[in-house]
């Protein structure tokens, strides 16, 4: 069996990935550029020394085969197999599949231009909402916590353990334990509003309960706390959003 392993190597000052494949059968060095990237074929007898002077000696071959590919990829035709919208920030954002013809094992998230669009791989066998669901848990996670610091850092007080979940019947909540957890579907709330919910959580590390004190706290760490509860009465069920259902 062939083993391979993914390398990266600096040519025309670019960093170029590209997938080695070890083989025994091979008599020599040999390079490979397609939709799907660079391979390289190694000898079992070469190193990786000789490989990194034998892609440098074959730079301008690689680096215009490189273009050419990219020229492909850019007039090439996608295919749309859906599109609907979703709320990102509080933005009603476009979402749409393509497929692509390059031999991805994986899907990929791309936003831009205001607009999500998972591309999926020839190869992968994940759903795109699946995708499009981790993206989105993976971005309001790093939004949390962005928060969770500040506001941990001006009570003094600090939770256990932080989790991003996928609760249906709860925004966030803070345990017995001091432990946080948080609905990944924030994320698709205005950035006030995923304030508003992570004070409230991180004012309980201090008050348990909600007392006249609780209230007064929150208020002073969120100056926009009444205008997060009326998005939130307003908008709630627009934000408990099954992904699967629009892909």
């Amino acid at each position: 069996m062939q083993r391979a392993t993914l390398q990266t190597i600096k040519l025309d000052e670019r960093g170029i990935d590209y997938r080695l494949v070890l083989s025994k059968s091979a008599k020599k060095l040999r390079v490979r550029v397609g939709i799907d990237g660079v391979e390289v074929i190694q000898p079992s007898g070469r190193n990786i020394n000789e490989v990194e002077i034998f892609l440098k000696s074959n730079q301008k071959w690689i680096m215009n085969q490189l273009d050419r590919v990219e020229r492909l990829r850019l007039v090439r035709k996608p295919i749309l197999r859906n599109e609907s919208e979703i709320l990102l920030r509080g933005i009603t954002t476009p979402v749409r599949v393509e497929d692509v013809t390059q031999r991805r094992t994986t899907n990929k998230v791309v936003f831009e231009n205001g607009s999500l669009t998972v591309v999926r791989g020839s190869r992968s066998c994940t759903p795109p909402a699946r995708s499009l669901e981790n993206w989105l848990r993976k971005r309001a996670r790093k939004e949390i916590m962005r928060h969770v610091a500040v506001l941990t850092a001006k009570l003094g007080k600090y939770p256990r353990k932080i989790y991003v979940m996928g609760q249906r019947t709860k925004w966030g909540n803070c345990s017995p334990l001091q432990n946080l957890s948080f609905n990944w579907r924030l994320i698709m709330a205005p950035d006030f509003v995923l304030q508003y919910l992570v004070t409230h959580e991180v004012v309980h590390l201090e008050v348990p309960d909600h007392s006249k004190r609780f209230w007064l706290t929150v208020q002073s760490l969120c100056p926009e706390m009444d205008r997060a509860r009326q998005w939130l009465a307003a908008n709630s069920d627009r934000l408990m959003v099954k992904v699967h259902q629009i892909l």
